[in-house]
């Protein structure tokens, strides 16, 4: 019997001491570097632990050091600077009285969006090198043998960090597809699986297109594959994982786009393994496109349901678990399925709806849910 091996999309909770320093860092505060340096490896090396306790099989270093898994980028490259507009997802706007309750409780993170107002340049890979080495040291610690880094895809820095200086969205992607390309094949010649997060396939259709139908959407979704597929070209699609996701945030996801209309091109990515998201009451319904369309699916597809919800703090049964894992082992068998979750636990330093130890509690049940499936 085959096992199901297991994993989860990246992002994890920060300590406080890691959120003050990378808060220090966004609001040009003077720090202690080395201080900083040394905060981010210890509190690596506690991530990676937990995972392992938990069961977790593929572990990531919970994106500490970066303040979200988009913006980062205006940290490592040259060209960002300023502030980007505001735009709250459709659903929430359809809601203002839901929206402002958010605003109220804190419930929208607070960070910088600069425009790119300039050439996106890298500006070494120092502080990726920084990242690797402290997850690589962490596996070691604490004996796990496989584990991921997370690094934004050009369409999601596009959706986050909008253009303001390249003379089309094409040309843009474009530029932003050759600059990341060292960035990629620089986790995967360290011995990592790549992910690249693409909530741009999905979220993007209700945060920044909403002017369009869903299939003028798509034809640019393609175009966000096409130029991600390229900054890919010279890395092997058995170390790349994609995920795509409608936003990580509690709310009523009406105006999502279906999973129906962006399975072709999520197909289409370079990549072996698929992230998405299962679990969640407004997609978890969606497992059925993939028994639908199963022929659609490439021989070479791992697919990686989320099984596990990360915008509530109910720990799911492991039956629950096993119940939703088992729907895919039934479409493509038990040697193409990881059992992971529906988003990151903490998408934005100091922000995140459920709880850390119940994050990782979720993981446990996770693993345990996992270890049912016959």
């Amino acid at each position: 019997m085959t096992r199901i091996s297991t994993t989860h999309v990246g992002s994890l909770p920060r300590s406080q001491e890691v959120v003050d320093f990378i808060f220090a860092r966004e609001r040009e505060e003077p720090f202690d570097q080395a201080a900083f340096d040394a905060c981010m490896t210890a509190a690596v090396s506690e991530t990676v632990r937990k995972q392992a306790e938990a069961g977790v099989d593929i572990v990531s270093d919970g994106e500490t050091s970066k303040i979200s898994y988009a913006t980062y980028v205006k940290d490592r490259y040259t060209g960002f600077d300023g502030d980007s507009p505001r735009n709250a997802p459709a659903d929430l706007k359809m809601f203002p009285g839901f929206l402002q309750r958010l605003a109220d409780d804190g419930g929208t993170p607070q960070y910088a969006r600069p425009m790119c107002v300039g050439e996106v340049r890298s500006k070494g890979q120092g502080e990726l090198q920084k990242d690797i080495d402290n997850l690589k040291a962490a596996m070691a610690e604490h004996e796990v043998e496989r584990g991921f880094m997370n690094a934004a895809s050009p369409g999601v820095i596009s959706l986050f960090l909008q253009n303001d200086f390249y003379p089309t969205r094409e040309a843009y992607l474009a530029a932003l597809a050759d600059a990341m390309k060292a960035e990629y094949e620089t986790i995967v010649a360290a011995g990592l699986d790549l992910q690249l997060d693409c909530p741009d396939l999905a979220l993007s259709r209700h945060m920044l297109f909403t002017d369009l139908s869903d299939d003028e959407f798509v034809k640019i979704a393609d175009m966000h594959v096409e130029a991600l597929n390229h900054a890919l070209q010279n890395v092997p699609s058995e170390k790349v994982r994609v995920h795509i996701c409608w936003g990580n945030y509690e709310g009523p996801h009406c105006c999502d786009i279906g999973m129906d209309k962006v399975f072709s091109t999520l197909m289409s990515t370079k990549s072996r393994y698929v992230l998405f998201e299962t679990s969640n009451p407004r997609h978890a319904h969606e497992w059925t496109v993939f028994r639908d369309r199963k022929d659609e699916i490439p021989d070479d597809k791992v697919l990686v349901p989320g099984v596990v919800d990360t915008t509530t703090n109910f720990v799911e049964h492991p039956e629950v678990v096993a119940q939703r894992t088992q729907r895919f082992v039934d479409i493509v068998d038990a040697e193409r399925v990881v059992a992971g979750s529906d988003c990151g636990f903490g998408t934005f330093a100091g922000f995140g709806a459920v709880d850390p130890d119940i994050a990782y509690a979720k993981l446990g049940a996770l693993a345990e849910g996992a270890a049912l499936v016959k």
